[in-house]
């Protein structure tokens, strides 16, 4: 572990005006620091090593015998996701806990190529899972070691670091005490059933619930038949005006992009997770639409989109959006190169959409188109299967301490471990107006718990306190809070 430890603060308090409502959003220092880490875990020959970014927060830890709270970072920049997990920060006083993040290989700052050479088809080959657990497990290690740390720890993670979160405690078991995986879509990723079945259509549920998405259904026909190109160039802003079919298909793609992510972080206050957006974005969407519907629905459907990627003097759907092999969305930079890589290798990512049973465009995405496209891009020719065997709900069954938590606003739930939802979306038709949440709790032998939160997107129960939160992610948090608590004791 190196010994420069800079500390950042990225804000001390950001005000925000919502419905007549000052809402505080706090972010916490840092200290960044960096873990030698070897290149290649498995292979004992080759000594390369790389640095990987950590930060530190020891600004509530007590002693050796406090627990340590870790982070599995996942695709992003790792102060992302920092200033995106209040609750990690908002329980880790009562705990007296050292905060820990680590940034995950091949993002961020931890990239061990360099920002250009890292994506080489002789380098990006080292970006895979079990690095990852092995990079996580050895920082773990070293910290521990190093503050002569004699407690638990206690790890948290979200989305794909939820699931990273997960396969750590069943991969390294003595490592982490028990974990907190949101949103963590582990069943999408090894059963395309769950991956085909249910993103695309979540994403459309979400605005059908708001009135709109037939609206925006109605759009996006008439944008694929009429093929307007100079009356789509010029409603939507574009810096290079579309002129043929391939031009279109990067349009619908860029359209379909800011609803998925609208989606995803409908979220009951202004958020600035993965877009400056407002509180319920996709009400206040819904409402953008309808209004315009009927004057010039593409006004409307302009309106929204630049909601997502702000007013600028003009939209480069190539710079704010680029097609991959994740349909969902991989994000743009050496990030979204990194996530097209995994999505290509281990990830398989939700399937096309087809117009029928979702409300955009017909653009199918099948495993073959995948395969050609992963050929082409990343000379990859086919996925590796180890999800299924390692990591798969059979091997999870067989773990310990964990709670796996899906909103149920949030497009990742059907992937997600939710025991008994079935049942929990039958007693909510039926008791909807006696009740101001439901939580469904499952546990096998109180070893894993399934929480459901009610009016949550995508990892809602991970970002901090809010005065506007649903009451339902204030008891998933109790819950989550308990159940962190019993894991200590029983250290």
């Amino acid at each position: 572990m190196t010994v420069n430890m800079a500390t950042y603060t990225i804000s001390i308090a950001v005000k925000i005006f919502f419905l007549f409502q000052v809402v505080t959003v706090i972010a916490y220092p840092f200290k960044e620091d960096y873990i030698t880490q070897k290149l290649d875990h498995f292979n004992n020959q080759d000594l390369r090593y790389f640095k990987q970014r950590i930060l530190i927060q020891d600004k509530w830890w007590g002693t050796s015998s406090s627990p340590v709270f870790f982070y599995t970072g996942n695709e992003g920049n790792i102060e992302q996701f920092w200033n995106n997990t209040g609750f990690v920060f908002d329980i880790a006083p009562k705990f007296n806990a050292l905060v820990v993040f680590a940034e995950h290989r091949y993002y961020g700052k931890s990239l061990p190529f360099g920002p250009v050479d890292s994506f080489t088809s002789d380098n990006v080959g080292y970006l895979s899972i079990n690095q990852v657990l092995a990079d996580f497990a050895l920082i773990i290690t070293s910290v521990k070691r190093k503050l002569n740390i004699k407690a638990p720890v206690i790890s948290f993670g979200g989305s794909y670091g939820g699931m990273l979160t997960a396969y750590l405690k069943l991969k390294y078991p003595g490592i982490i005490q028990g974990g907190i995986a949101a949103s963590a879509p582990v069943l999408s990723i090894v059963n395309p059933t769950y991956r085909d079945r249910y993103f695309f259509q979540s994403v459309t549920k979400s605005f059908a619930d708001e009135g709109c998405a037939d609206k925006i259904r109605t759009t996006i026909k008439h944008i694929t038949i009429k093929k307007d190109y100079a009356v789509i160039s010029n409603k939507f802003n574009l810096c290079k005006p579309l002129t043929d079919e391939a031009g279109l298909n990067q349009f619908l793609g860029w359209i379909r992009n800011a609803f998925v992510t609208i989606a995803m972080v409908n979220y009951p206050y202004p958020a600035s997770f993965l877009g400056n957006l407002p509180g319920f974005p996709v009400k206040k969407s819904c409402d953008i639409i309808s209004k315009e519907f009927s004057v010039n629905p593409y006004d409307g459907l302009a309106q929204v989109v630049s909601m997502l990627y702000g007013d600028k003097q003009c939209h480069d759907i190539y710079k704010e959006y680029v097609a991959c092999s994740d349909t969902s969305g991989c994000g743009v930079g050496n990030d979204g190169l990194a996530w097209d890589y995994q999505a290509c290798t281990e990830l398989l990512s939700p399937g096309g959409t087809n117009s029928k049973t979702d409300m955009f465009a017909d653009m199918p995405f099948t495993m073959d188109d995948r395969k050609n496209y992963c050929s082409q891009r990343w000379n990859v020719t086919d996925w590796s299967t180890f999800n299924e065997i390692d990591f798969g709900m059979e091997s999870i069954n067989q773990t310990s301490n964990i709670i796996f938590s899906n909103g149920n606003l949030d497009p990742w739930h059907g992937g997600g471990v939710r025991i008994f939802y079935d049942i929990y979306r039958i007693l909510l038709r039926f008791y909807r107006s006696f009740f101001c949440f439901l939580q469904v709790l499952y546990s096998i032998k109180d070893r894993l718990i399934s929480l459901i939160v009610i009016g949550g997107a995508h990892h809602l129960d991970l970002r901090g306190q809010n005065p506007l939160d649903p009451p339902s992610v204030r008891q998933v948090r109790k819950m989550e809070e308990h159940y962190i608590e019993k894991w200590i004791r029983e250290y």
